[in-house]
């Protein structure tokens, strides 16, 4: 796992050894931020499951000015540690789960934020349903859900917007936006 573009291309990240997550894979990674603007002049990142701090990483490495990584994983928090340490970026780390996260966020708004959890889950529509209540995404903000082709996401609500979803695969990346 590396770094794609930016001030940290190249340089590779840790991950974890076991199957307790599951990389996003660079093509999936580089059409995204490829979809997102390529670079960003700021902003702040909120990445709800982590894993390796990937995603957040590579928005840093793009221009956004701080990265919030959360996961309730030990394992993945120490993986995750090791890697803002070594890249020395502007990242905050949270050990928890993405209930308290939002909890702990929901007065804030966000230009970035990425929802990728395990796919057994199926949280996805209690996720956006609190985003959209607490109005946690910035008005030219992004959401991105990385998930399983089959999952039902509800596309209705007051103020988010499905802008594009795009298949890779078993999965597809869903993108979010604010409604002006």
């Amino acid at each position: 796992m590396r770094i794609i573009a930016g001030k940290y291309r190249s340089r590779n990240l840790k991950t974890l050894k076991s199957n307790a997550t599951r990389p996003t894979l660079d093509k999936v990674k580089e059409a995204v931020f490829s979809k997102l603007g390529t670079y960003f002049d700021g902003g702040v990142c909120l990445d709800l499951f982590s894993g390796s701090g990937a995603i957040g990483l590579e928005a840093l490495s793009r221009g956004m000015d701080k990265a919030i990584l959360v996961d309730k994983s030990y394992e993945a928090i120490n993986i995750i540690k090791e890697n803002v340490k070594a890249l020395e970026a502007d990242a905050t780390v949270f050990k928890m789960d993405y209930k308290a996260a939002l909890n702990k966020f929901q007065n804030e708004q966000f230009d970035l934020i990425y929802i990728d959890p395990p796919y057994h889950l199926h949280v996805y529509n209690d996720i956006l349903k609190f985003i959209d209540e607490h109005q946690m995404l910035k008005e030219y903000g992004y959401i991105v859900c990385e998930s399983l082709n089959e999952e039902e996401i509800n596309k209705e609500y007051q103020e988010l917007v499905f802008e594009k979803e795009v298949s890779y695969g078993i999965m597809k990346v869903i993108y979010i936006r604010r409604k002006k």
